[in-house]
């Protein structure tokens, strides 16, 4: 089992949306650990917020399990080309495409991106996120509210409606949920509502999209140290983030990655509906 770092974390400060470069430690997204057996042979997955955290994670072992990838990023230049030198170096194509999620025209075009530049779409990863910490409900303006939503739940909605017309029987969505959908942290409030709603949206999408052969699962991480970390929330939070897991530490995004790749795949074919639960140990509800 590797010897992933535990809090207490230094001190590292970073703006929105934060970058993998100035995280310390740096994070584990699998670049010399993930070993594909061809799990995904063909397939061509869309990730949102693929350049960095569990995103960045998931994209590696979907092209080392020998899927074609298209990323979408916010406006992280730097993480995504990254992203994309390790999608191509494992012969596998890469499309790396930016803009804001919460704009729903925006969405359609990402996913017509992919249609036409990977020769179709099998794998829908709704990954990308959006928080910050509030004390008081009172500091959370009516924009905050509404960007959280927005980049959360109503891209998902807009990216997952544009892709069913072109995903087929055996295709496979997923999203990232979290353990504040059971379990709400209450500085994260906006946050956490968002993540509840991924939830229900994915086990009525399931229900909808079963006589379609469209799996829909959704994914529940508890803390992970990803750049949203430093970026979102305040020093003495950062310091000792994931200590009071079971585990005491948070996941490294490379943890998560096989469960995406195992509700990609075909040997998932009797899973839809379902909340995997990656916790470190804390049960969900």
């Amino acid at each position: 089992m590797p010897d992933y770092p535990k809090p207490p974390f230094p001190d590292q400060p970073q703006s929105m949306p934060g970058t993998t470069a100035r995280m310390d430690p740096a994070p584990d997204h699998g670049e010399r650990s993930y070993r594909g057996s061809g799990r995904l042979a063909g397939k061509r997955a869309l990730i949102t917020g693929g350049d960095s955290g569990i995103g960045r994670a998931v994209a590696i072992a979907f092209a080392r399990e020998g899927a074609d990838v298209a990323i979408s990023y916010l406006n992280e230049e730097t993480d995504a080309t990254e992203v994309a030198q390790l999608v191509e170096a494992e012969g596998r194509k890469c499309l790396a495409i930016p803009g804001d999620i919460a704009d729903a025209g925006h969405c359609r075009d990402i996913v017509q991106k992919v249609v036409e530049g990977l020769g179709g779409l099998d794998i829908l990863v709704n990954n990308a996120a959006h928080q910050d910490t509030f004390e008081e409900i009172a500091e959370i303006s009516d924009e905050e509210w509404e960007r959280t939503f927005a980049t959360n739940i109503h891209a998902m909605f807009y990216l997952t409606k544009a892709a069913v017309a072109h995903l087929k029987p055996g295709s496979a969505i997923i999203n990232t949920t979290s353990v504040n959908a059971d379990t709400p942290r209450p500085q994260l409030l906006a946050y956490a509502t968002t993540k509840g709603a991924i939830q229900n949206f994915t086990g009525g999408l399931a229900q909808l999209l079963a006589e379609k052969g469209i799996r829909a699962n959704c994914v529940a991480p508890g803390p992970v140290w990803t750049p949203l970390i430093p970026s979102t929330m305040p020093p003495d939070m950062v310091r000792d983030f994931g200590a009071e897991t079971p585990m005491k530490r948070p996941a490294q995004p490379a943890e998560l990655a096989p469960v995406y790749v195992m509700l990609a795949s075909d040997e998932a074919s009797f899973v839809s509906g379902a909340t995997v639960a990656v916790t470190g140990g804390k049960p969900i509800l």
